[in-house]
């Protein structure tokens, strides 16, 4: 099977200025994502799909492969995940006619993985590969979601409450099922499910679990070095 991994790395971070080139351990924090993507026995191709030709050449110096620079109306803070990833199949189809089995989606914002981990991760996709649509990595939440409050007009209120008889906020957190949570540690695709159905998971979607892992958004996640 054909199995490559796919990097976005757009620049236009409003949170932090240039995330996923600023120094991570010593390194622009695309470099961490790269390095295990190369690192994997299945791992064919390592592609980042950018807007930028800084963080190109340095996707280049780091052994990635940049075929392409991303078009700017999908490369917005509002872009979803479907529309660089279709972009990029696309233009592999068109340009080289070469269509992927599997892809992995590896966020730089998640710098820690381990190879071994990412591995595991593609053998067991591929030895469910026939009866699911995607996979994503998980991990267990501490508290369900019918516990969380929005404020309207001024007040505390339920996300559901409406829906109910009672109070369901004040349950007890053993009242409701496990949560999960996906942290970006690995999404694996099927090109032919989701180039099909316009949908990138779909609804058989494998779950991988993790423990819980650092996703970087704000300039302090950068002192954080390990797992939360």
């Amino acid at each position: 099977m054909k199995i490559i991994a796919l990097i976005p790395a757009r620049q236009g971070s409003k949170s932090v200025k240039d995330k996923n080139i600023k120094i991570y351990k010593n390194k622009p924090l695309i470099y961490h994502t790269i390095k295990i993507a190369k690192k994997s026995k299945y791992i064919s191709r390592v592609i980042v799909s950018t807007d930028s030709k800084k963080y190109r050449n340095l996707s280049l110096k780091y052994g990635a492969e940049v075929p392409f620079l991303r078009p700017k109306n999908i490369s917005t803070d509002k872009s979803l995940d479907y529309e660089w990833i279709n972009h990029a199949v696309e233009f592999l189809k068109d340009k080289e006619n070469y269509l992927p089995d599997v892809i992995l989606h590896l966020r730089p914002t998640t710098p820690n993985r381990e190879v071994t981990v990412v591995d595991k991760a593609i053998k067991s996709f591929l030895k469910n590969y026939n009866t699911i649509t995607s996979m994503r990595s998980v991990s267990l939440f501490s508290q369900p979601p019918q516990k969380f409050l929005q404020i309207k007009k001024g007040f505390l209120v339920g996300f559901f409450n409406k829906y109910l008889k009672y109070d369901y906020t004040n349950y007890p957190r053993q009242f409701y099922p496990a949560t999960y949570l996906p942290n970006g540690y690995i999404d694996i695709l099927k090109p032919s499910f989701f180039l099909k159905n316009k949908n990138l998971h779909g609804n058989k979607i494998l779950p991988f679990i993790t423990k819980e892992t650092l996703d970087i958004d704000l300039k302090k996640d950068f002192d954080k070095k390990n797992y939360d």
